[in-house]
């Protein structure tokens, strides 16, 4: 992660997670996020929409407008995004180890 970046909140690492693999809609994603989060990160619509405005604004996603009948938004991952996407993915594993190697053995009693 380079030195200007800022650590991701949970909704815009999902985000990017999500559209790792191929583009998505916003409800795919809303929806994705929830399954891979086991039920603990809810992204809600207005967080979406106005996260995926503020990546689209930042480079790490595109809209792709196409023939879908419904006419949902679709979005892909650009290449700045998946950068941004593993910096951040490396960054958490360093945290987790670390956490890992101090609280991993201990008793977690209250």
């Amino acid at each position: 992660m380079g030195r200007d970046a800022e650590p991701l909140t949970e909704s815009y690492f999902y985000i990017l997670l999500c559209l790792y693999d191929g583009p998505s809609h916003g409800y795919g994603i809303m929806r994705r996020t929830l399954a891979l989060s086991d039920g603990h990160v809810h992204i809600g619509s207005g967080t979406m929409y106005g996260a995926t405005g503020n990546m689209m604004k930042k480079g790490w996603i595109q809209e792709l407008h196409g023939q879908d009948a419904d006419r949902r938004r679709l979005y892909r991952l650009t290449d700045a995004g998946r950068q941004v996407l593993l910096d951040e993915a490396d960054r958490r594993r360093h945290l987790a180890a670390a956490a890992d190697g101090i609280i991993g053995g201990m008793d977690h009693e209250d």
